[in-house]
């Protein structure tokens, strides 16, 4: 259930400037500030294209942003049908314990249903202790075997 007051809407390019700040504050708590290379034009060109390559959910009080859900299609290849891959989630320190994320999560969750996506997945850090057992509690299973491969281009 969504908390009182609180919206969850799709972004859109007038948003991108929301967003690169979510994404900022998220790199921040991940410790890698530095990490982030995209820029509000490129976020507002990209959800403006005719294949936007992401889509964005708002969590809203007020007209204020508060949280962000940014997901992309996948396709797994065992299951024959697309997935949603959740790169981030991210709910403002303040707002958080309040039930944004969870109603983040359960839009993301409803979506992948709506569309009969095989599967919902993404990465957590080993030691962000406090998105493990959010994760856990929501029912999520880790795959402790399995290991993410990454090749920056």
């Amino acid at each position: 259930m969504l908390p009182p007051m609180v919206d969850i809407r799709f972004a859109n390019e007038a948003d991108a400037a929301t967003i690169l700040g979510f994404v900022r504050a998220l790199a921040e708590y991940e410790k890698m500030p530095d990490a982030v290379e995209v820029d509000a034009p490129t976020l507002a060109a990209q959800l403006r294209s005719p294949s936007p390559p992401f889509e964005c959910l708002l969590a809203e009080e007020a007209g204020r942003a508060i949280g962000f859900a940014l997901l992309f299609q996948t396709y797994s290849t065992w299951r024959g049908r697309r997935g949603i891959w959740l790169e981030d989630l991210f709910v403002i320190p303040e707002e958080r314990r309040h039930g944004i994320g969870r109603a983040l999560l359960d839009r993301v969750v409803s979506l992948a249903r709506e569309r009969r996506c095989g599967r919902l997945e993404w990465s957590v850090l080993d030691w962000n202790r406090p998105a493990i057992d959010f994760y856990r509690s929501y029912g999520a299973e880790l795959l402790e075997e399995w290991r993410i491969c990454r090749m920056s281009l």
